[in-house]
């Protein structure tokens, strides 16, 4: 303000200490609670950098530690196994969907033929692989795939073929400008003038791995139309991925301690067995009169010293001198131990995006409506990472990679790479239940058959083939099932067709 101006003409230290109250006033004033400094945010420290700039000083200790979980946590071993078959489970399946039967039976038999040839290293197959990749993003935050192409004479279904890639493969030390303005690389990745990716520098080999300590090798780059890098982006600009245990890593670690802790406590306070009180002290005699055996075997005192009571065994009977007491310890117990745990464990399957019931396998606190409302939260989850981060970053580079190479090999005749996957279906909590309200649903217009045979983790032409193969099989053979609602109500009662059966059959159940 202008009086701060001119008092600082004649006053220059008054001056500066209206200004600084004047700045104090302002940050008390701030709408945002959060943002306010003072003794509650000290400790806080935020610095402003950007998710690359993060993962760049932090990734690799996290997914390191994220690994040691997964190894030796049995909690972080079964999250990263939930996910995963929840995510993938048998397979996530495409159905071509060209619009021309003969185009589609061409590109679904060469599509079966290559699902077991397309891992390179010749362990799993394609649906195999999934699992593996979706595994390695929970766990280490990426995974990078490598399409290895083949030649002609390789006997392969369609000549090329898969390489899984732990996200150690990327050499996260190559960080520079290129010459020209051309582009840059940042951790490994290439990137051009535009900011699209241009290649990826990768190791010939794991870093890590103890038979290559001797071995000099030298990172290569790779054009980008040869790798897959699969991640869930958390923030505009994220170039790579982090790890699904990096909120909750030092919380489990903690956890851990404190088992060991609780264990290490049982185990002292059953080393002592019983607290020996005696009038004159620990130098003074034996507890009880213990007379020691000579050298006949018959008992009796001999004139030696006998030894101290140190060892209790089952039915023992020891008689104490006057003055003499033994008091046994007793082991006390944590009553807080489960509730601490049980809090611990929530908060962990949170930050893991499961629910406590699915980490744990404790279902004494649920009923049916509330085990499935956290199911629904968790499977809307999983659908959205299936739909916006797996299937376009690995399920549909690989289809239209399988289809140019199918294409170019002459095994079928036409590009097209219409498709439709097919994830798998989620077990359901109460099947009746479930039922009911599809069958609802159908009938209110709101859900359609093939909607909910997609639901089911079926192919949806594939199941109405199937249906009418067999309708047609059971009204050649003019047998009615209570199952089929053609010609038998809900409730079994024969409702007969117009024209599907000429004379009426006997009902069978």
């Amino acid at each position: 303000m202008w009086i701060d101006d001119v008092i600082g003409v004649f006053a220059p230290m008054a001056a500066v200490r209206r200004k600084q109250a004047r700045m104090a006033l302002n940050v008390m004033k701030r709408a945002y609670e959060g943002a306010k400094i003072g003794r509650r945010t000290d400790s806080w420290i935020t610095p402003s950098s950007s998710a690359n700039g993060e993962i760049a000083s932090a990734g690799h200790r996290l997914r390191d530690r994220a690994r040691d979980i997964g190894r030796n946590n049995p909690y972080g071993k079964k999250a990263r196994r939930i996910f995963s078959d929840n995510f993938v489970g048998t397979g996530i399946i495409p159905q071509a969907r060209t619009g021309s039967d003969r185009l589609n039976k061409q590109i679904m038999a060469a599509w079966q033929s290559w699902t077991s040839q397309a891992d390179i290293e010749g362990t799993c197959d394609f649906y195999a692989m999934q699992s593996l990749i979706v595994r390695s993003m929970f766990e280490s935050g990426e995974c990078f795939v490598r399409f290895r192409d083949q030649p002609s004479s390789s006997n392969l279904a369609v000549p090329f073929q898969l390489q899984v890639l732990e996200a150690d493969y990327l050499d996260t030390t190559r960080t520079y400008q290129l010459p020209g303005n051309s582009g840059y690389i940042q951790q490994g990745i290439e990137f051009d003038a535009q900011g699209r990716r241009a290649a990826y520098w990768m190791w010939p080999k794991h870093p890590g791995d103890n038979l290559l300590i001797w071995q000099k090798f030298q990172s290569s780059r790779i054009p980008a139309d040869q790798i897959l890098h699969i991640y869930e982006k958390d923030r505009p600009g994220q170039i790579r991925g982090a790890t699904s245990f990096a909120s909750v890593i030092l919380r489990m670690r903690d956890l851990e301690d404190y088992d060991d802790a609780e264990l290490w406590r049982k185990k002292i306070e059953s080393c002592f067995a019983a607290f020996v009180i005696q009038n004159s002290g620990s130098e003074g005699p034996v507890l009880g009169s213990i007379a020691q055996t000579n050298s006949q075997g018959l008992g009796g005192d001999t004139g030696l010293q006998g030894k101290r009571v140190e060892a209790f065994r089952p039915g023992m009977v020891e008689y104490l001198k006057p003055g003499e007491d033994v008091r046994f310890g007793s082991p006390t117990s944590d009553a807080n131990y489960p509730n601490y745990t049980r809090v611990q464990l929530h908060a962990i399957a949170a930050g893991l995006g499961v629910t406590y019931e699915q980490l744990t396998g404790d279902l004494s606190q649920v009923n049916y409506s509330s085990l499935r409302a956290g199911l629904l939260e968790f499977r809307r989850m999983i659908e959205t990472l299936r739909w916006q981060v797996f299937i376009p970053m690995f399920c549909m580079p690989v289809w239209r990679r399988f289809i140019d190479r199918a294409y170019i090999a002459g095994i079928i005749g036409k590009i097209d790479y219409s498709v439709s996957w097919t994830p798998p279906k989620f077990e359901m909590v109460d099947p009746l239940k479930d039922a009911q309200a599809d069958t609802m649903m159908m009938r209110n217009g709101t859900l359609t058959l093939r909607e909910a045979i997609a639901n089911q983790g079926y192919d949806p032409d594939k199941q109405i083939e199937e249906i009418a193969e067999t309708n047609a099989l059971l009204d050649k053979n003019k047998i009615i099932l209570d199952s089929d609602p053609r010609h038998t109500s809900q409730n079994g009662i024969f409702q007969p067709t117009p024209g599907a059966i000429d004379e009426k059959p006997t009902q069978q159940n």
